[in-house]
């Protein structure tokens, strides 16, 4: 009988599934694994940090819809995922991650790396296990990828012990088991879906909350077409913008503009009507006293999850459904039906949607020092929908959102639930590796920078021609400019940061570089960085006192009138004894 390697056994299964590519760290527990990969043709984009490569996965998994792989070694390999991990499991990202373990002969012995590795993962993914025996490798991964693109999406966790790795197996000992894409899809039942057509008919100014929900589940059509049909505005979290194209009147970037005081003056009020297309009730909603949502919407809520409806707050329709087969049965229901046409809303949100790109520009008209807005500004007009935008940092996110127009689902990558820094390489390397045609440019702020800054290497190795973009603002600008705001200009510490060569540090990697410290010289470096063909760095020197309002709103008085301030979080009232 011919005998079978668990590793080739592991690499064949991800090849059925679709894997072409995978992010690693190498590790001698691995080793099967990676000689599996060359023989199959799969490609391993080694990294500089387990994180970073787990990192990766997640970015591949928000710019392609489809799960990313990572590979990391046992122990330490395992303790520098966690990151990555818990990041995609926040933002509900299918990523598989497999990982080497030390020898279960070896439990009870205190081998090399031995530690539970299991009881580390699991409280941050949907699915974690070790692998037992070498013939059932296929059978622990097809279990793990159901796991993580069924129902709500999530990261899932193997480890494989290196005596279960290296040990070959009879090839007719192997169950085999086909491969499936995820079974039936939940539609809603037919009254829910009425009720909340009818809602929606007599809306005089709808919103659509997109979220996760709806890009993972493929409905970027499904929801051009649902908007079109119902005139409705379509906002959108990180994980949805693009899926309505944001140069026209129904696509909007930001969650927060359904909310703006301006659209509602000139429309007659705030949103009647908000439909949370596969988006949860949380930060990006706000919650009470401050919701986005308002309090005399009615509320239709579509969820995969049907405990995820009602969080926080109560609703009107719920419609526990995939979102892509929900709008699909939505529009079959809605035929005969007429929706208004909402021209004094969207008339108005439109302002609004140009009042905030544009709020900077005096001030980001001058040459030096160079405002954060104009760099924004430069990137957005650069890319202008053709190309991919990774966006790192806590200002410098911000400042990116505000500008960047998103055409496409996928094209634009930033922070979520953990807020969780240094994402950008490591992003912006997936996007480009899922999507080697397109242009791809990602802003970090100088702060999230450092944190995986010798990815650089990773890039230029690879000869993933991406273009990094660091404001450098010498700080870590929120934290810095809320601590001036609350305790006063002398009194801020851990915050400030050098004037880094950035672009000198990516040259030893073998990066193209570029210094610019005058606004017109940003789109010159960046024309020529995207010329170059090559990983690139432009380390622009920006205004190191130049807050956002947003870092400003969230440091009012640490105590007033009775209530304290918790940064990020809002006010809470004093107890008393």
């Amino acid at each position: 009988m011919a005998s079978m390697q668990p590793g080739d056994l592991l690499v064949r299964t991800l090849v059925e599934y679709g894997v072409r590519e995978v992010f690693a760290l190498s590790g001698g527990h691995l080793d099967p694994i990676f000689q599996a990969c060359l023989d199959h043709g799969v490609r391993i984009i080694d990294t500089r940090h387990e994180a970073a490569a787990v990192h990766m996965a997640d970015g591949y998994a928000r710019a392609t819809g489809k799960p990313g792989v990572a590979f990391v070694t046992a122990g330490p390999g395992v303790t520098n995922a966690v990151t990555g991990i818990a990041n995609a499991y926040m933002d509900a990202i299918p990523l598989i991650c497999i990982a080497g373990r030390s020898p279960i002969r070896d439990d009870d012995r205190m081998p090399l790396q031995g530690m539970d590795q299991i009881g580390l993962v699991a409280p941050v993914t949907k699915f974690a296990h070790t692998v037992l025996q070498p013939e059932r490798v296929a059978e622990y991964l097809m279990m793990a990828w159901r796991q993580a693109t069924s129902g709500r999406p999530g990261p899932v966790f193997l480890d494989i012990p290196i005596d279960v790795l290296f040990t070959p197996f009879e090839d007719t000992s192997a169950p085999h088991l086909s491969t499936h894409n995820g079974a039936h899809r939940m539609t809603p039942d037919p009254e829910s879906l009425d009720a909340a057509l009818d809602l929606l008919e007599k809306a005089d100014r709808p919103a659509i909350f997109a979220g996760g929900g709806a890009f993972f589940s493929g409905a970027q059509e499904e929801l051009r077409q649902f908007a079109a049909m119902t005139a409705a505005p379509v906002f959108a979290n990180s994980k949805a913008r693009g899926l309505v194209p944001e140069w026209s009147h129904l696509g909007y970037g930001s969650f927060a503009l359904a909310a703006s005081p301006l659209a509602a003056q000139a429309a007659g009020g705030p949103p009647d009507v908000v439909m949370l297309l596969g988006a949860r009730v949380g930060m990006n909603t706000g919650t009470a006293p401050r919701s986005i949502i308002p309090e005399s919407a009615s509320v239709i809520q579509v969820d995969i999850e049907p405990e995820e409806i009602g969080r926080s707050r109560d609703i009107e329709v719920a419609l526990a459904g995939d979102v892509r087969e929900t709008l699909r049965a939505l529009m079959e229901r809605a035929r005969g039906r007429t929706f208004k046409e909402h021209k004094e809303w969207l008339t108005a949100l439109e302002g609004s949607k140009k009042a905030m790109r544009a709020m900077h520009d005096g001030p980001a008209a001058r040459d030096e020092p160079i405002h954060q807005s104009r760099l924004a500004r430069v990137i957005a007009d650069t890319i202008a929908g053709d190309g991919i935008i990774v966006a790192d940092g806590g200002e410098t996110s911000i400042w990116m959102a505000e500008q960047a127009i998103i055409l496409e689902g996928g094209s634009w990558l930033s922070h979520g639930y953990l807020g969780c820094l240094g994402v950008g390489i490591p992003f912006a390397i997936a996007a480009k590796v899922a999507h080697p045609e397109k242009r791809v440019v990602a802003i970090l702020g100088d702060g999230s920078a450092g944190l995986n800054i010798a990815e650089f290497d990773t890039a230029v190795r690879h000869n993933i021609p991406i273009v990094v973009v660091v404001n450098n603002d010498q700080g870590w600008g929120m934290i810095r400019h809320g601590q001036r705001t609350r305790y006063g200009a002398g009194r801020v510490v851990g915050a400030e940061l050098g004037s880094t060569r950035y672009d000198l540090v990516a040259a030893g990697f073998g990066a193209h570089s570029e210094f610019v410290t005058k606004a017109s010289e940003i789109g010159p470096a960046l024309q020529r960085s995207l010329a170059s063909g090559k990983t690139a760095c432009i380390n622009v020197i920006t205004d190191p006192n130049q807050p956002h309002a947003t870092s400003i709103a969230m440091a009012k008085p640490t105590v007033t009138d009775g209530e304290v301030d918790l940064p990020y979080y809002g006010r809470k009232k004093l107890t008393t004894a």
